[in-house]
């Protein structure tokens, strides 16, 4: 194999080294994120799981307390429940007393309606009294002198008789009016005995109600202590986790470091294979790449043409090609920068980048870079309008007028050579990326350095 075969297989071996430590420098650097994201939400769950434990410890405390407080409320209940049931029974005795006069006082009405009868016979026995005297009148009228003594007879039979007559009529007063006052302290005397009745089944429902309240106290007793088992089991698992955490943690920031000292070398690995490949592409042998440096200088060549010809003729300034004063676009994410260069470059040399990317299907486009890396345009399929709250779709397919720098684009811009290769990954943002071989070719307008034509593409 000669020398030129030779350099050309080394070409493109280390152009294939360098796509490939870009690659898993990529997927290196997106597994650091991805790691230090995780660490990032350990973190999180450690102060998580600190917040947990103490409010373990308060709730192992607070259970506490629901323990105590529902020992001493069962110590009182219980000492209340004995002097509630003394004084229901004391309630109860004294309520049966008062039901119990019922059937004495029937019997005193009973005795009273006697001493009515009695009354009553009194008041005939006086009656046939007089009745009595009256005929002792007439018989002793008729006999003469030898019946006076029954006419004295008959007068003191007489005024037995009102006599009697008027004590039965006073004794039937009184009984009356004893009758009547007893009457209304029995009508008051039954009315309390059937709410004596009717307080008796309240009393019942009463010591129902103090015995279901012990029982729930005993129950809410047996619940704060089962509680308080949970609260001790969960504060050992949460002890155990939290530990766990803090290890893996550990773990997760110490790989983290490694995944970042292995990207950093590989970052160098890939700068000295791109140093390999774009010495090669330098050398003269023709590779795969030749045909893409070519197209690239033709590209470079055609831009150039055209923006030193509306310089001439007016249609550009020089001003506006060279501005630097960046405008952000309200409203865009990423963020969008007008300048006086941006119009011009859509316009007109959009089409031309349109153009150069069809030439060749292993292209993925054609674009512009100035010496900030600003893109004022690019190509149409990624130049599209953006959409509200898509940043990731916005960043992938409305580059132009974005502003990106890598390493790569970097060296390119601060080197002196008529082009430069690399390969190098292309950010799609928030870790996705896409390896890629790019030729860049220095811009020069008006006799000043403006940045780079760049032409990316994927073998």
């Amino acid at each position: 194999m000669d020398v030129a075969a030779l350099l050309a297989e080394l070409g493109e071996q280390s152009g294939d080294i360098s796509v490939q430590c870009s690659n898993t420098g990529g997927q290196l650097a997106q597994l650091n994120r991805q790691i230090n994201a995780e660490a990032e939400r350990l973190t999180e769950l450690v102060a998580a799981m600190e917040a947990l434990d103490a409010s373990q410890v308060e709730s192992r405390a607070a259970t506490g307390e629901l323990i105590h407080t529902a020992q001493v409320a069962q110590v009182v209940l219980d000492r209340g429940n004995r002097v509630a049931q003394q004084s229901l029974d004391e309630v109860a005795r004294l309520i049966g007393g008062v039901t119990g006069l019922d059937g004495e006082l029937q019997s005193f009405l009973a005795r009273l309606d006697t001493i009515g009868g009695i009354s009553k016979t009194l008041t005939l026995i006086a009656e046939q009294t007089q009745m009595l005297s009256f005929n002792a009148r007439i018989e002793a009228a008729r006999g003469g002198a030898a019946t006076r003594p029954f006419q004295v007879l008959a007068d003191e039979i007489r005024r037995l008789a009102g006599t009697t007559s008027d004590s039965s009529a006073e004794v039937g007063r009184n009984i009356a009016a004893l009758q009547e006052s007893a009457a209304h302290l029995i009508e008051g005397l039954s009315a309390n005995i059937a709410a004596g009745r009717e307080t008796t089944r309240h009393i019942d429902g009463l010591r129902g109600a103090l015995h279901e309240m012990a029982a729930l106290v005993l129950q809410f007793q047996d619940r704060s202590q089962a509680i308080e088992g949970c609260n001790d089991r969960a504060e050992q698992a949460v002890s155990t986790l939290g530990q766990g955490l803090v290890a893996f943690r550990e773990v997760a920031a110490e790989s983290a470091a490694r995944a970042e000292d292995a990207r950093k070398r590989l970052d160098e690995l890939e700068s000295r294979a791109n140093d390999m490949l774009n010495q090669v592409a330098h050398g003269g042998v023709k590779t795969r790449n030749t045909r893409y440096i070519e197209l690239a200088h033709q590209g470079a060549l055609e831009v150039t043409a055209l923006v030193e010809g509306c310089l001439a003729t007016g249609e550009l300034t020089e001003d506006a090609l060279f501005d630097t004063d960046y405008r952000p676009r309200a409203g865009t994410d990423p963020v969008q920068h007008d300048n006086g260069f941006a119009d011009f470059a859509d316009r007109l040399i959009r089409p031309i980048l349109d153009a150069r990317t069809r030439q060749d299907k292993a292209v993925v486009g054609c674009c512009l870079v100035d010496m900030n890396g600003y893109l004022p345009t690019h190509i149409t399929e990624r130049s599209q309008g953006q959409i509200p709250d898509q940043r990731l779709r916005n960043l992938e397919f409305a580059r132009n007028r974005q502003i990106f720098m890598d390493g790569q684009t970097r060296r390119a811009l601060d080197g002196a050579d008529e082009y430069f290769l690399f390969a190098y990954r292309q950010d799609l943002g928030e870790g996705r990326f896409r390896a890629l071989r790019s030729v860049f070719v220095p811009l020069h307008f008006a006799g000043r350095k403006w940045g780079l034509y760049e032409i990316g593409y994927q073998l």
